[in-house]
């Protein structure tokens, strides 16, 4: 994605002139979005979703988007790169009509195996340049931060490390934790392997085999960091406004630390969302995308429970999160994200 510091306060005011639909609400509910109803009133059928997005996020736009134009829509939930790979050997015979994603590598495999087909300009024009891939085979749909975790009790904010690079220094040894194994890490990874290269990227990675505590998922992860487990962990910044949300049981003790400075750990995921071009109602397939990355589609975002960044439509982000232009995100084009190369990196790191 190409986020850039001095850029990013302005992003809704630059990509005005490119939407076509009105400035965002003012909270409540999600109302309905003209534009959105006079495309989408020409669609019908079913379509299916190959879902690696949270589902209750993917259900809520589902529901609306169902309500507003009929349209059936079947969704088989799985993995970032699980349906990926399903979708790359299912080829041209995929049921897929479309495919979410929680971040951009699953999106560059796919596209890379030349299955996606173009989006339509009008949902592209609703999506700022910063948060889609220079291609534009597919686009981001929504974001979520990289942030370090900590123990406020163990560690004083003056201890913190300046860069996420740091974590590998022997000092961290043993204090920190991470889920290896899960999309979202190996997403950060595959940033740090665009930023910084391969040596430096292995050489990380082996100062996280030494260093790291691994756990299964973003929440355990989390819940390691607030039961006095580990120092601190690298996860993604949702976990911890969504636990805040409900009763903070795993969180109470932990605060977020926001790395930003363009450093790797400040990394913004993009989630991707795309057209197959093996869409049999590929007009709905279309018109599904173009709905979530609507004002309708985008307020689901600022007004639910998903904590993630709202990205497009000139949509407001939920008020409890750091501003995104505040998140001073590194410069990462996701079409260049590569998961096949990090797999491969981490294993030789002993790390999957």
């Amino acid at each position: 994605m190409k986020i850039r510091a001095n850029a990013l306060a302005g992003v809704a005011i630059a990509a005005s002139a490119a939407l076509t639909l009105a400035a965002c609400g003012n909270g409540g509910s999600a109302t309905s979005d003209p534009a959105s109803s006079s495309a989408n009133a020409k669609v019908s059928g079913e379509i299916t979703v190959y879902n690696a997005q949270h589902d209750t996020l993917t259900k809520e736009w589902v529901d609306a988007f169902t309500k507003e134009t009929g349209v059936k829509v079947t969704i088989r939930q799985g993995s970032d790169s699980e349906l990926s790979n399903q979708i790359i050997q299912e080829g041209a015979a995929s049921p897929a009509d479309v495919f979410l994603t929680e971040n951009s590598p699953a999106m560059a495999q796919v596209e890379n195996a030349g299955l996606f087909a173009d989006i339509d300009k009008a949902t592209l024009d609703q999506v700022p340049a910063d948060f889609r891939p220079s291609t534009n085979k597919w686009t981001g749909i929504a974001a979520r931060s990289t942030v370090l975790v900590y123990d406020k009790n163990k560690i004083s904010e003056d201890k913190l490390p300046k860069s996420m690079l740091d974590l590998a220094k022997p000092e961290w040894k043993g204090r920190w934790a991470a889920s290896p194994s899960g999309a979202d890490f190996q997403a950060i990874v595959a940033a740090l392997l665009e930023l910084k290269g391969e040596a430096a990227t292995t050489e990380w990675l082996k100062g996280m085999k030494d260093n790291s505590k691994a756990y299964k998922g973003n929440s355990t992860a989390m819940k390691a960091v607030n039961a006095g487990e580990v120092d601190a962990a690298l996860i993604y910044h949702y976990y911890y406004y969504g636990d805040q949300a409900k009763t903070g049981e795993n969180s109470n003790k932990v605060t977020p630390y926001f790395f930003k400075n363009q450093d790797p750990g400040a990394f913004l995921s993009i989630s991707g969302g795309g057209v197959l071009k093996s869409s049999k109602n590929a007009a709905a397939a279309q018109a599904f995308i173009k709905f979530i990355t609507g004002k309708t589609g985008q307020e689901v975002l600022k007004n639910g429970t998903s904590y993630e960044y709202a990205i497009a439509s000139n949509v407001d982000s939920n008020a409890k999160l750091v501003p995104i232009q505040d998140l001073q995100a590194p410069t990462v084009d996701p079409a260049k994200l590569n998961s096949s190369k990090v797999t491969d990196l981490m294993t030789k790191a002993g790390l999957l």
